[in-house]
């Protein structure tokens, strides 16, 4: 048996027969009166509304009887549309335990796009946050055939109707349901097991109708269990969870590693909350999409060099090298020495830690990146900041990750090496195969589109292309279907150059074209919060961000961005003109996914005026 195989019966054999309540059940026994979950809703400026772990369960096991009574059954699904809220991951492990399949929906799907996951889903429960959520399923409302329940958080705007209760309502039902015969929930979630669905995610997706992916108990447990040997985590976690709860790695990382480990989940609403939630709770571990990263490194690049006084200005700069250089030194196969170690920790405590600490990631102990290729240049200023940022790799399809860095096993520019008891290869296209306990039963109700993501030996085909190195480390180039092909037969990945472009502080977002043509041409898009800040200094007046957009200065910078990426790209991938754009790329105007991916395909066809110009 090879190490790999060995390595995945040792952690199977420690989930075998558990499932999510029973994990649950055992944080409880050990953790009742410390805090599960915090958030916002109520509260005005600082503090949270929280709720204990023993609270948590005595909710869950209430919403649970109510369902039950209600008559969900085993195995029917139960949609989410929600901000990430306690009462959110409240029924999501009620409806586990009372046998149903919990589905968090992305908020900012259109009305179509609910039509569609209803229809094709086919929930018997719903439960809606508000008006505006209730506004998007109101055609499925009407047209359903299997939603029996449609669970309102926001009392205020209840409608009429038997088959809408408000959630305080439904908390009485649970109650009264578990005091009457305690027993009937217990049969139910004892009948749950490993190889249940925990729940259905609908992919955002960059093209066409989202997919339903289905894991099972068996994929979150052994992801938890592998994901956490390589992150090796030694304190109390402490996490602010802001992205949505339809987010694979925002699910395991702030609902099913809680519930498995414990520890206290500070739950974020709106993500232009963050800033402010990370000074006042100060994680220990923290997660973001590159595009989270790219901010805050935005932000703290143009608080420096707006700082008048030019010695404190080079003595940021010098302590974060020597911060760099430690961080490199950190890299697998290599050890710092005395000498850096000792003016590294000297520098961090003069400089480098207070700078932590105002972006409230002085506790951090584990700080992760995925969903999108992570700019290198990014990566390495948080490295100056004396921070090691792992790059992981995976999908929903593979429960999250599949590769990633850790303390033992980090290489800047990688997505670090595969998880204990995951496989992992390269098609003869140097396409991403990856193997193992995490993968999806399959997509639910589309068993074509299954057969084409896992092959007859159960490789999973991730649609990326990829290199591997001697020492087994991942480096992602790009899709392989966003792959550009110039008319010349030039191979170009188009992320790579983009990341380039949006090193500018003033640049939101970029897109890269140049599929069949002579040459590559880029449309860009202002960083709407900086921008504006930029400009207020060079002194420029514009009301808005199209004015911006059309300022020469401005238009200067933009090119004086392109020509910097240029420099360092081959002659094929060099962008030879460009459109700065008067608008905000953003998920509801659908230009990006919930979770800040670029959704390519839209954008040609939304822009294909200004590609067609760009060409001419």
């Amino acid at each position: 048996m090879s190490d790999v195989l060995a390595a995945r019966a040792e952690i199977e054999q420690e989930i075998a027969g558990l499932t999510l309540p029973a994990t649950l059940a055992a944080v409880v026994a050990e953790n009742a009166e410390r805090p599960a979950y915090s958030d916002k809703v109520g509260v005005d400026g600082a503090g949270w509304r929280t709720t204990t772990w023993g609270e948590y369960h005595a909710r869950v096991l209430d919403v649970a009887a109510a369902l039950v009574q209600r008559g969900v059954a085993p195995h029917d699904r139960l949609a989410i549309m929600a901000s990430s809220r306690i009462e959110h991951v409240v029924v999501d492990m009620a409806a586990v335990h009372a046998g149903a399949t919990p589905m968090s929906i992305y908020a900012t799907l259109a009305p179509e796009q609910v039509d569609y996951v209803a229809a094709h889903s086919e929930p018997t429960v719903v439960l809606l946050e508000g008006q505006d959520q209730l506004d998007r399923w109101a055609t499925a409302l009407d047209a359903s055939g299997s939603i029996h329940t449609v669970i309102v958080l926001d009392e205020a705007v209840l409608p009429e109707g038997e088959k809408y209760v408000a959630w305080s309502a439904l908390l009485e039902e649970g109650r009264a349901a578990r005091a009457a015969d305690p027993q009937a929930l217990a049969e139910r979630t004892a009948g749950v097991s490993p190889d249940d669905a925990v729940t259905i995610l609908y992919t955002s997706g960059t093209t066409g109708n989202p997919k339903g992916v289905v894991l099972t108990h068996r994929n979150v447990l052994f992801e938890a269990a592998t994901s956490l040997r390589t992150s090796q985590p030694e304190g109390e976690l402490v996490w602010v969870s802001y992205l949505p709860l339809a987010h694979i790695a925002e699910r395991l990382l702030g609902l099913y590693i809680p519930q498995v480990n414990g520890g206290h989940a500070f739950l974020i609403s709106d993500p232009s909350l963050l800033v402010g939630a990370l000074a006042e709770v100060r994680p220990t571990r923290f997660f973001g999409v590159p595009r989270v990263w790219e901010k805050i490194r935005t932000g703290v690049t143009a608080k420096l060099a707006a700082e008048p006084d030019e010695a404190k200005r080079a003595g940021v700069e010098a302590a974060m090298a020597v911060g760099l250089e430690y961080v490199e030194a950190q890299q697998h196969g290599r050890t710092p020495d005395p000498e850096l170690t000792a003016r590294f920790e000297a520098m961090d405590a003069a400089v480098l830690s207070p700078l932590r600490a105002l972006l409230g990631l002085d506790r951090v102990e584990w700080a992760a990146s995925a969903a999108a290729p992570m700019p290198l240049e990014v990566t390495t200023f948080f490295a100056g900041l004396g921070m090691r940022i792992y790059d992981v790799y995976g999908m929903t399809e593979t429960t999250a990750a599949v590769t990633a860095g850790g303390p033992e096993q980090f290489r800047l520019g990688t997505v670090g090496r595969a998880l204990t008891g995951i496989e992992l290869s390269l098609a003869e296209d140097g396409e991403i195969l990856v193997r193992g306990p995490v993968t999806t039963p399959g997509y639910y109700r589309q068993d074509d589109a299954s057969a084409a993501l896992i092959d007859d030996e159960g490789w999973v085909h991730t649609g990326d292309i990829g290199e591997i190195d001697d020492d087994g480390f991942l480096k992602v180039v790009d899709r392989k279907k966003e792959m550009i092909v110039t008319s010349s037969g030039k191979n170009v990945a188009p992320s790579n150059i983009e990341n380039y472009l949006k090193e500018s502080p003033i640049v939101g977002h970029a897109l890269v074209f140049g599929e069949g043509k002579p040459y590559c041409v880029a449309v860009l898009t202002l960083d709407p919060e900086i921008a504006p800040l930029v400009a207020a200094k060079m002194g420029l007046e514009a009301g808005s961000l199209a004015e911006l957009a059309q300022h020469p200065a401005v238009l200067a910078m933009a090119q004086d961005a392109v020509d910097r990426a240029n420099e360092r790209l081959s002659r094929p991938e060099q962008v030879k003109a460009f459109e700065l754009l008067p608008v905000e790329w953003t998920a509801e105007s659908d230009e990006l996914t919930p979770t800040m991916k670029l959704k390519r395909r839209v954008v040609h066809q939304k822009y294909a005026d200004v590609l067609d110009r760009l060409y001419a």
